[in-house]
């Protein structure tokens, strides 16, 4: 399970991948990836046959004239009064999702240009892949998979279009956005399975049971919540949408790797 965190959550998801299995604990064998805007992009990644070495290195390329996004105070405001206002759970996150569908943001021909160029793959891996997601009209969640007739790239993309920062993705007659507006990680996903290992750039969320501590204790399964320590919460910095904080986020997961591995190996073997 890979959860949403920005572009620092992916290179900070990726150097604990890589660093964890240095100290021996593969975790790309996995019988299930599930994807949460950042960690969508890491588990496809992964699902599709990327190799962990490969993909650190490419966190530790400086930024080549890629803008900082960032969310601004308002767009924080505007998120924690969707969520304070009554409603149900989907309720609350088509309110966020209408005011990211007006939203004034780059075009989504541009993120899904970024999107394609970024992916090594392009097609639904063999191996089991979900991809979760949010309608922004509706806020109900989807979970993509390789038969949802979804390309892959939009799946990915629709992920981590974090609201009133990037624009919902169209698929199907419907617009969605970032996975992470109803859970950081999704971790019900993976009940049925018998061990379950999330590696989370975030760990709070709207609501306290769906938080990845709750949901993973809910699954009755050996599991276990990687998140960031405090070294790698001071190099990844304020601002999770920063490329030039891609670099030390990817060190920082690789080295707190070490410390972990150990909890990490009791779980999965």
């Amino acid at each position: 399970m890979l959860g949403g965190g920005g572009v620092t959550g992916i290179a900070w998801e990726t150097g604990v991948l890589h660093g964890l299995a240095e100290q021996g604990v593969d975790l790309t064998g996995a019988d299930l990836f599930v994807g949460t805007s950042a960690g969508s992009v890491v588990a496809a990644e992964l699902a599709g046959g990327a190799l962990l070495a490969d993909l650190y290195a490419g966190q530790l390329v400086p930024p080549d004239g890629e803008i900082p996004a960032r969310l601004t105070s308002w767009m924080i405001v505007r998120y924690a009064l969707s969520y304070v206002m009554p409603g149900t759970p989907a309720r609350k996150r088509a309110r966020l999702g209408r005011a990211a569908l007006k939203a004034r943001t780059p075009s989504e021909e541009s993120r899904l240009a970024v999107f394609d160029s970024r992916l090594s793959t392009k097609d639904w891996p063999e191996r089991p892949l979900k991809v979760t997601a949010v309608d922004a009209a509706s806020g109900k969640f989807v979970a993509f998979d390789r038969d949802s007739g979804v390309p892959l790239v939009k799946a990915v993309a629709s992920s981590c279009a974090v609201p009133l920062v990037w624009p919902p993705v169209s698929i199907n007659g419907s617009r969605y956005m970032d996975g992470g507006m109803r859970s950081v990680a999704n971790v019900d996903l993976a009940a049925g399975y018998s061990r379950v290992v999330v590696v989370a750039p975030l760990t709070r969320s709207a609501s306290p049971a769906a938080t990845p501590g709750a949901q993973a204790a809910k699954l009755g399964v050996p599991s276990i919540v990687i998140s960031p320590d405090r070294a790698a919460l001071a190099a990844i910095g304020t601002n999770l949408l920063d490329p030039a904080r891609r670099k030390p986020a990817a060190e920082a997961g690789y080295a707190q790797a070490v410390s972990i591995a150990q909890a990490v190996r009791e779980v999965w073997e």
